[in-house]
């Protein structure tokens, strides 16, 4: 009993906190063990903690998923009751391939833009060229030659809109008359009309797309007669009387003359007749007599003389899609022996690029700046963002090194761009920007008037690299102008990014390139393959056939193109 009393003394003194503090050590040893113990439970808890947020953030996810891709199924299967001509879109596979559910909703909500756009269009603005929608009408900014109309054949026709495209093609068929005692623009009028026709044609096979096409072709044939070869930029399509805008001195502009080579050549590949490729081809030989060591020209050229005048070089208005249609002959031209030149100017010009290019102070955001004389200007228009999308598309047909070398370029300057969109309160872009040092970029001209020329290029970057950012950027560009250009009859442009105070415009090239490059950008690449397919400047896609050489009498009117109904879009 004493030895029992005894231990349990012991044992019990340990726990009098007199004990400890007549020996320190003791007590330091204490306290460290408490301390440890209670991390160590702590540290348990947390983890435990996390471990169930992660989850509930999993489950919350897994949910949010189920739910989207549950609205998508119940909005395909309303939309389909509610137009007969759409067609039901698998969203687990098309083409073999699995689809992502949120592409396929994102897809569905272009197709919605479209559907909002050309139904207003067709309510207010009918065989107009263009819509106002803040005042309910039409207006015709290119003479009346229904230009909203044509633009929007082939963005109907790949989105599966079958019912409104043929009522478009009633009209072409019925209605379009192309004897109008009007000065067209041999730009616009090309790369719209007859590039829109055109690719109807290729699309559908209806012959009705190709006679038209033939008829506005054959009306703009008289602006080529010139000492040179050089085209005159306008001409009245009645009587075809020919000259250039009184503003340029009576010079031709680069852009405006030597962008309708994709166009009159593919016309020729269809009809057999040389004389489209002919005149068009004709200006490409003159201007490379005298094409510069850097590949790049000014923006004004002589008509009689074929020589350049002293002007401005860009990459933006005047200049822009010149330098895209010598890549894109030699990509239509199957890369062959007879459309090397093409290429070669092309990658003289992309030297000359390099020299244009700059980057700004403090986040080195790449940019191509503008040349006069020997000065360059540190300015950079919207309509420039096309290039990361032409660089990028040409880069391949470089060796290793230098592919890769152009295609950072092209990834670098879309980035710019974006940031164009991201840098403005409404997030849509301005029409120009200067770079001043250690400011970045600031907006210069702020209207923005829907241009497509930065999605062009995300749909280029995603097409080539499989980088699913440049959609993530492309959604983001869609949704700000679903929240700033969207109103009851349509879509309308900005006067000002920063405030965003609206126009009342809805631009055909909204229909023709804008949306029908986003709706790409969210679709399997085997839609509209690039492998098949060349975009004109207009985005309107013209099949790759075999080159006709001038004076060959094989006709290739009878081209036979897959429609899609064969499966050629996967079940759009």
């Amino acid at each position: 009993m004493a030895r029992t009393r005894s231990s349990s003394s012991i044992r019990w003194r340990y726990v009098n906190p007199a004990y400890y503090l007549k020996r320190p050590k003791r007590l330091a040893i204490l306290f460290m063990a408490f301390v440890s113990i209670s991390f160590f439970v702590w540290d348990r808890q947390t983890l435990v903690r996390e471990h169930e947020e992660e989850l509930l953030m999993l489950k919350e996810e897994v949910e949010r998923l189920q739910n989207e891709l549950g609205e998508l199924k119940h909005e395909d299967v309303s939309y389909t009751k509610t137009n007969t001509t759409a067609k039901k879109i698998d969203v687990t596979k098309m083409d073999g391939l699995v689809i992502d559910p949120i592409e396929a909703q994102r897809r569905e909500k272009v197709k919605d833009a479209m559907l909002h756009a050309w139904t207003s269009y067709e309510t207010y603005a009918w065989g107009h060229d263009e819509l106002q929608p803040q005042s309910k009408n039409g207006v015709d900014s290119f003479g009346g030659l229904g230009a909203t109309l044509i633009d929007s054949l082939d963005t109907l026709y790949i989105m599966g809109l079958d019912e409104q495209f043929q009522k478009a093609r009633e009209w072409v068929a019925n209605s379009l008359d192309f004897n109008k005692n009007y000065d067209a623009s041999v730009f616009e009028t090309t790369i719209r009309v007859v590039g829109g026709l055109l690719s109807a044609y290729d699309l559908s096979g209806d012959n009705v797309f190709l006679e038209k096409a033939k008829d506005i072709a054959d009306r703009l044939l008289p602006a080529w007669n010139t000492p040179s070869g050089i085209p005159y930029n306008i001409i009245n399509l009645a009587h075809g009387n020919a000259h250039n805008p009184g503003w340029t001195g009576g010079d031709s502009i680069l852009a405006d003359s030597g962008t309708e080579q994709l166009e009159f050549i593919a016309l020729t590949q269809r009809t057999g007749d040389p004389k489209y490729q002919e005149k068009v081809e004709n200006v490409i030989l003159v201007l490379n007599k005298t094409f510069p060591d850097d590949g790049l020209l000014p923006i004004y050229i002589n008509p009689h003389r074929g020589t350049n005048s002293h002007s401005t070089i860009t990459f933006g208005a005047m200049g822009d899609s010149f330098y895209e249609y010598l890549l894109k002959v030699w990509i239509q031209g199957n890369k062959t022996a007879e459309v090397k030149h093409y290429r070669e100017m092309w990658e003289t010009s992309m030297k000359g690029l390099l020299s244009l290019v700059r980057k700004t102070a403090p986040s080195s955001f790449t940019y191509i700046s503008e040349k006069i004389g020997n000065s360059l200007i540190d300015k950079m228009d919207e309509l420039a963002c096309f290039a990361p999308g032409m660089i990028a598309l040409g880069s391949s047909g470089y060796g290793p090194d230098e592919s890769r070398k152009f295609l950072n370029l092209a990834e670098e300057l879309a980035w710019t761009c974006y940031n164009f969109y991201q840098s403005t309160p409404t997030k849509l872009a301005g029409e120009n920007y200067f770079f001043h040092s250690g400011q970045d970029m600031t907006v210069g001209t702020s209207w923005n008037i829907l241009r497509p020329e930065t999605v062009e290029s995300l749909f280029y970057l995603w097409r080539l690299t499989g980088n699913k950012t440049y959609q993530e950027w492309g959604w983001n560009i869609f949704q700000a102008f679903e929240k700033n250009s969207r109103v009851e009859s349509g879509y309308v442009g900005l006067k000002d990014v920063n405030t965003g105070v609206k126009d009342n415009m809805m631009q055909s090239f909204f229909l023709a390139e804008t949306l029908k490059y986003l709706y790409l950008l969210f679709s399997p690449p085997s839609v509209i393959s690039l492998d098949e397919w060349v975009f004109n400047t207009e985005a309107h896609p013209l099949k790759i056939v075999p080159r006709v050489v001038p004076g060959e009498e094989r006709k290739l009117n009878n081209i036979r193109v897959r429609t899609r109904k064969e499966g050629r879009f996967g079940g759009f």
